[in-house]
């Protein structure tokens, strides 16, 4: 006999929306040229008119910025720095439902996560760094590391908040100034946080957020005033900032994409793999670079771990991404659900087998049913190339060095994950594996104090932890601007 959990909606009346968004510039909300309309992608209802800022809204907010870097920020003691970041860490757990109900209806993910795993985070960073801004000579970069200038950021749609705390947080502990893009399709929460560093009374321009395409976020990469880019986002557009950073001279960090090995022994206890598989792939729909997409399996335990994974993707719960008891959410896109369909339409072609968990899809929104893909070679698109949705690509192996050569024949080197009950074993894969992260008997995994980033085609650069701020600190600089107190 199957249950049926009863519908368990969280409510929407906790956010109350605008009809129209300006940009966030100099601590105000201002008006700009345009404007464009940002939609629920479960629903394909209109949510509210957002601005498109144009070069002359870039210019005024870089200006902005580095008026607030030279006047107030660079020169105030990391102690009271330190205590902004507190404050803004503080009002984000006050208003933690009113971010999560908005963060799902703008991105789609299940409110289930947006409540325990999105908001939670994006208030562990500020308070992380919040203890960073008053110890930056005690961090290892020098008795007197100095912030940088104007940090311009773009960030991506698949953890609107989340990204904008990794970004947004070691820039200012470290005594710099920001200009943020939240990404066109998910710009609310960005626009909220504007609103949160009002009510946290940090000084003007020391954040500024401007809304818009990537002509918006060309105009802000590529503008004189920046002295630091930070992307989060495709490795296409990330080669695209690199160019223009090797030109400029500009500091860059680039986290790109993934396509991350979850390798599984034959002594592994498979029911909680199933469960770290389950997580690593189908977490937020996918829609994350460091998703374990590739599942490598031993293959005298293939059939039985691949049995078990169906029987438990069959139990998956998609559908309203506001009920507590959803487990996959709704693409954020058209556009991502089309690249989706198009990237599971070549696996087939290619040979492999498709199947997809049965669960039927509503009517409105978009959205893609789990899927694994079986009889997988190297060969495949769908091996090689990132997804950036629910869609499982299996290989077998049967030695660790086979696992090996085939967890790293890939151009992206991010993530990964082992799962085995011997711990020299772990430690054996995780020194050969090419990946930023390899996690052990879990999956997608994250902490403020652990440093995160990739290898190869997946970027450069960490972000959180310790080593997260020497991307935002001059470590030679000769600058008496930024001193840190204690």
């Amino acid at each position: 006999m199957r249950f049926e959990y009863a519908p368990a909606p969280e409510s929407r009346s906790v956010v109350t929306l605008r009809d129209s968004y300006g940009l966030f510039i100099g601590g105000q909300f201002v008006s700009g040229s345009s404007v464009f309309k940002t939609i629920s992608p479960a629903t394909e209802e209109v949510l509210a008119e957002v601005t498109q800022a144009g070069p002359e809204d870039v210019d005024r907010a870089v200006a902005a910025a580095r008026h607030a870097y030279e006047r107030t920020w660079s020169v105030m003691g990391g102690r009271e720095r330190g205590k902004y970041l507190f404050r803004i860490a503080r009002l984000i757990q006050e208003r933690s439902r009113e971010l999560a109900v908005l963060e799902t209806l703008d991105n789609g993910k299940p409110i289930r996560e947006s409540r325990d795993v999105d908001i939670p985070l994006a208030a562990a960073h500020f308070f992380y760094h919040a203890g960073w801004a008053d110890k930056l000579s005690y961090a290892g970069f020098g008795p007197s590391p100095r912030p940088l200038g104007v940090a311009g950021q773009v960030i991506p749609w698949n953890f609107p908040l989340l990204m904008l705390a990794w970004k947004i947080a070691p820039a200012l502990a470290c005594g710099n100034t920001v200009v943020l893009k939240p990404a066109e399709t998910t710009p609310l929460t960005a626009l909220l946080f504007a609103e949160i560093c009002q009510q946290a009374e940090l000084p003007p321009g020391v954040v500024n957020i401007v809304t818009g395409d990537g002509a918006t976020g060309h105009a802000l990469v590529a503008h004189p005033g920046i002295d630091k880019v930070a992307f989060t986002g495709s490795t296409e557009v990330g080669k695209e900032i690199a160019r223009i950073c090797a030109v400029s001279g500009q500091r860059v960090t680039l986290e790109l994409g993934g396509k991350a090995a979850n390798i599984v022994f034959d002594d592994a206890p498979l029911d909680q793999a199933v469960e770290g598989i389950i997580n690593g792939i189908f977490f937020n729909q996918g829609h994350v670079c460091c998703a374990g997409s590739r599942l490598l399996v031993q293959e005298s335990v293939a059939d039985e771990l691949l049995t078990a994974l169906k029987r438990r993707m069959e139990r998956l719960r998609l559908g309203d991404p506001l009920d507590k008891n959803t487990d996959v959410g709704a693409v954020n896109s058209q556009a991502q659900l089309e690249r989706i369909e198009a990237f599971a339409a070549t696996g087939a072609e290619e040979g492999a087998e498709r199947w997809s968990a049965r669960c039927p899809l509503p009517d409105r929104g978009f959205w893609f049913p789990p899927t694994v893909f079986t009889g997988v070679s190297q060969a495949h698109r769908i091996a090689q190339e990132e997804i950036f949705g629910p869609v499982l690509s299996v290989l077998t192996f049967r030695t660790p060095d086979e696992a090996i050569v085939k967890a790293n024949n890939t151009p992206y080197g991010l993530s990964a994950g082992v799962w085995s009950e011997k711990g020299s074993l772990i430690l054996s894969m995780a020194s050969r594996l090419r990946a930023g992260v390899v996690w052990a008997n879990t999956f997608n995994r994250f902490d403020p104090a652990s440093p995160f980033g990739g290898y190869k085609e997946s970027g450069f650069g960490r972000e959180g932890g310790r080593h997260g701020l020497e991307a935002y600190l001059d470590i030679h600089g000769t600058s008496v601007l930024g001193g840190s107190d204690v």
